[in-house]
């Protein structure tokens, strides 16, 4: 089990998901959110609360599509959840060339765009 994340989903948010092409979920937190949020008939509503959603291969993402996210810590749980998305063996790719580049990983360092 995860910690805990607060959100809150405004009408106008809920529906301009429901009518995007594409969702770009900026952040981990977002993932977990969007991931877990309540629907109604197949539409995600309005809502404020809170997730505890662990997200680990295999998962099937029904709502987000691309992922912004910094590099995380080595076995922690945001990894797993960058895994599930993208992919063990092209995570760990990406991984060996941000050391070989020197990226700067962790919360203030830099970040990944995953199509």
């Amino acid at each position: 089990r995860m910690h805990a994340e607060r959100f809150s989903i405004s009408p106008a948010a809920a529906q301009k998901i429901d009518h995007a092409k594409r969702v770009l979920a900026v952040g981990t937190t977002t993932v977990r959110v969007l991931e877990s949020a309540r629907r109604q008939e197949g539409k995600l509503v309005a809502q404020t609360g809170s997730t505890d959603i662990f997200i680990y291969p295999p998962f099937e993402f029904r709502v987000v599509d691309l992922l912004l996210t910094n590099f995380h810590l080595p076995r922690s749980t945001l990894l797993m959840l960058v895994s599930a998305f993208a992919g063990r063996e092209f995570l760990l790719r990406a991984y060996e060339e941000a050391i070989h580049q020197r990226y700067r990983f962790y919360s203030y360092g830099d970040c990944m765009l995953i199509l």
